[in-house]
């Protein structure tokens, strides 16, 4: 499947480095995806004010990642980071059903954005190991995928602190 993802994303970028946006709301995972990504392991967080950015180095191919914070008050300024984004890693807590309606809002609003029209979704039903998640049929309801019919997207149930589901997500042909 790595060879697969490999051409798919060499066919689509070329050498260059991708542009990756890593959203969601806060506490969904996002640093700890992006660092279980690039370090392979589990690294003491806390919660992103501002950005974080990193180079991940999947088979032979460099990813510029940008971690955006997911408060409240820091969602207004993704809109700074679109520009030139080829992709969408889209975070959800999918233990934290309290805030799923929230998500899918973020989530619609983002993808109605002319500068990320063109952009792939990746999303990540992140914190599986935790007790009540929601698997991904049942969070692709809650975010209404369905209604997504003008771009490439797919959703994977994963656990970033047990690193399950990442790299089936990055294997994605469509990323």
């Amino acid at each position: 499947m790595g060879i697969l993802f490999t051409k798919m994303f060499s066919s689509l970028f070329g050498n260059k480095e991708a542009r990756i946006l890593v959203l969601g709301l806060d506490n969904a995972g996002k640093t700890t995806i992006l660092y279980r990504l690039q370090m392979g392991e589990v690294v003491s967080t806390i919660p992103t004010i501002g950005f974080n950015v990193e180079t991940v180095q999947y088979n032979n191919i460099k990813f510029q990642v940008w971690d955006l914070g997911g408060q409240t008050s820091i969602r207004p300024y993704w809109r700074c980071y679109f520009p030139n984004t080829q992709a969408i890693i889209y975070v959800i807590d999918s233990s934290d059903t309290d805030r799923l309606v929230i998500a899918k809002d973020e989530f619609h609003a983002i993808l109605e954005e002319e500068e990320l029209r063109g952009a792939v979704v990746l999303i990540f039903a992140n914190k599986q190991d935790l007790p009540g998640a929601l698997d991904d049929a049942a969070v692709t309801e809650a975010l209404e995928l369905h209604k997504i019919k003008n771009r490439q997207w797919a959703i994977f149930k994963a656990s970033a602190v047990k690193g399950e589901g990442l790299f089936e997500g990055l294997d994605w042909p469509g990323l």
